[in-house]
């Protein structure tokens, strides 16, 4: 902090000084109110900040999120980026994907293939991938256990991502397990 800093803060500390002398002065027979109102707009000052501060721990729970009914349907809500996402477990780690029809298969970014277990820097990136992005070198892998909902799938035919990828995708060879893929401008519902 320099002097023009300091300066700054001494000049800014005694106008809110005067200010806030002023209202007192003013309103002095008023103090009770003046007081609850001051500490009213202190907590919606409060409140939004926490409320800002917290949304992306609450969004998960105020966003709607898949939900699994009886009989293998499930049904996946639009997000608010437009896209839809489902959770599945790979080896017990819930992994987020977005249901890519574009993609033919199911492709893990490194960032995911690595929570759930693939040591990515011994894998052998020789297959190709064209993405909106351009080419792209993958890996491909086995996944040993799927969960998605009550629905287990084993050896799960999989390919890690080389290039960054902002989320694993759920590409078609995973989707035609369904019987149906039915998309609507607010759902997917998948049904065995």
């Amino acid at each position: 902090m320099d002097s023009n800093d300091t300066a700054r803060l001494i000049y800014l500390v005694l106008l809110g000084s005067v200010i806030a002398g002023y209202f007192l002065i003013s309103n002095r027979a008023r103090m009770g109110e003046m007081a609850r109102q001051a500490a009213l707009w202190g907590f919606i000052f409060v409140g939004a900040i926490v409320a800002y501060g917290l949304w992306s721990d609450v969004s998960d729970t105020v966003l709607p999120r898949q939900s699994a009914f009886e009989n293998g349907r499930i049904e996946v809500p639009v997000r608010t980026d437009g896209h839809f996402h489902l959770t599945l477990h790979v080896d017990d780690i819930p992994v987020d994907f977005v249901v890519d029809t574009g993609a033919s298969s199911v492709v893990l970014s490194k960032r995911d293939a690595e929570r759930v277990g693939i040591d990515t820097d011994t894998l052998i990136y020789g297959g190709r991938a064209s993405t909106a992005n351009g080419e792209v070198r993958t890996a491909r892998v086995t996944l040993e256990n799927v969960r998605l909902g009550e629905m287990d799938e084993g050896d799960v035919r999989a390919y890690v991502n080389e290039g960054e990828l902002d989320s694993s995708l759920l590409g078609m060879s995973y989707l035609r397990r369904f019987g149906s893929v039915n998309i609507t401008p607010t759902k997917l519902i998948l049904q065995r």
